[in-house]
């Protein structure tokens, strides 16, 4: 279970999140979706240690994964030398054999011995994704991973990241939470359990993708209302 319990941030004057609460059980897909500016990133930042929250608390497994939106990568090493080299940097270190089955398992093959500059942005995204299966995570968090990608791309990249979805069990047997960070209704539609809107920093919705009717009309609604939120009770 990760619980989130009244988060607040501000920056100077600007308050980013504002009495955020959210509890996600072990192995669901989260979407969270909101217009730019709304406090995503900033969220995934303080689940993940990077930044401190000013009130409130998080409790989240110990092992995350998490593939940023920049996804920044050292492009001069190889493919496999350089998932070697993150995977001795992981609290779990991974052996040659487990980073092989896991440039397997992300569809990184026929590139692993390339450098990471001659990749297309499509696989350097699964590098990405790779780097954040390293240390066999309970929870991943994935912020816009579509970003910057072409129609094939975006097609190869949310089947990879269904695929993680439908396989979520770890080596110890734990259930692996995906969160999944964007601003693209159609992804959270086809790879999500549950959607939290989020803007302006409030949650304004918090559904379960199957009662959902028409995500869009429920977008536009909420991030256009100041006041109206649709929450589905624990």
């Amino acid at each position: 279970m990760i619980r989130i319990e009244h988060i607040h941030k501000s920056f100077g004057n600007q308050q980013v999140l504002k009495d955020i609460n959210l509890e996600i059980p072990a192995g669901q897909v989260l979407g969270l979706l909101g217009p730019n500016g709304a406090g995503k990133s900033t969220l995934m930042k303080i689940l993940i240690g990077l930044w401190k929250a000013d009130s409130g608390s998080v409790s989240v497994p110990p092992r995350i994964g998490y593939l940023p939106e920049n996804n920044p990568l050292y492009e001069e090493m190889y493919v496999t030398e350089y998932l070697r080299f993150m995977a001795t940097l992981t609290a779990q270190r991974s052996n040659n054999e487990a980073v092989s089955d896991l440039i397997s398992r992300v569809g990184l093959t026929p590139e692993r011995h390339k450098h990471i500059r001659e990749l297309s942005k499509g696989y350097r995204q699964r590098v990405g994704l790779a780097q954040a299966l390293l240390g066999d995570p309970q929870l991943i968090i994935l912020d816009e991973p579509t970003t910057g990608l072409d129609p094939n791309q975006l097609v190869e990249i949310r089947a990879l990241i269904r695929n993680l979805a439908k396989n979520p069990t770890t080596n110890d047997q734990q259930p692996m939470t995906i969160i999944l960070s964007t601003h693209i209704m159609q992804e959270v539609r086809e790879m999500c359990d549950r959607v939290v809107i989020l803007d302006h920093g409030t949650i304004k919705a918090d559904q379960p993708i199957d009662q959902i009717t028409d995500l869009e009309a429920l977008f536009h609604e909420v991030t256009l209302s100041k006041e109206r939120k649709y929450v589905i009770p624990s």
